[in-house]
């Protein structure tokens, strides 16, 4: 019996200091001071960016899901944050929730179309700071065949040099609210709402 609780105590101190230990490293090699971020030509890193969305489900539930496998560009200076630019595309076949049948019924024709619209791309059109870390970016997003302006609200999560590459990261995490209807993708309007709240998660490499 004492071995048992021996051996629970054991694993439970082994998970206690692996959650731990990357708690302490990202303390370390990332840092939230805007001023810390270099400024350069950065390129997204696709493993860690996501585009998050939520929809209201027949009003009985907000159902989620989200995009993955950005490619794109981010030109960045913390002294001139108005300059900045924004070019990001995101394939729609990614698209990804807990329903796998869903999935393949969202890329098909009565909703994003992927064989005929493949890629969702935004590209920024103004960068506006309102605070510490903190900007609104307004840009065009493309969907389904379809342009609209959009605006995203941002702010810096942490910049550093990624142990594991030694490539120095900066990371943004964005919000913002769309109608699909706006880019023809009327599919159970309106049991299924129209509204789109968006959370994107954002990486980006710096380029040398």
């Amino acid at each position: 019996m004492k071995s048992r609780y021996l051996a629970a105590g054991i694993v439970a101190a082994t998970l206690a200091f692996s959650a731990a230990v990357p708690q302490a490293m990202a303390q370390q090699v990332s840092s939230k001071d805007p001023e810390a971020v270099k400024a350069g030509n950065y390129k997204v890193e696709p493993f860690h960016t996501q585009v998050g969305f939520s929809i209201s489900h027949f009003g009985f539930s907000d159902f989620s899901g989200f995009f993955s496998g950005a490619s794109g560009t981010l030109q960045y200076d913390p002294s001139k944050v108005s300059l900045s630019k924004l070019d990001v595309s995101i394939p729609v076949q990614s698209i990804l929730t807990t329903v796998p049948p869903l999935n393949e019924q969202l890329k098909g024709e009565q909703w994003f179309d992927a064989a005929k619209f493949p890629a969702a791309t935004f590209t920024s059109t103004k960068v506006t700071s309102t605070g510490k870390g903190a900007v609104t970016i307004v840009g065009d997003l493309t969907l389904h065949g379809v342009t609209r302006s959009v605006t995203l609200k941002a702010h810096l999560v942490g910049s550093g040099i990624n142990p594991l590459n030694k490539v120095f990261t900066v990371g943004f995490e964005a919000t913002g609210v769309i109608k699909r209807s706006d880019f023809e993708i009327k599919q159970y309007l309106p049991l299924v709402g129209d509204e789109v709240q968006l959370k994107i998660a954002g990486a980006f490499e710096l380029q040398q």
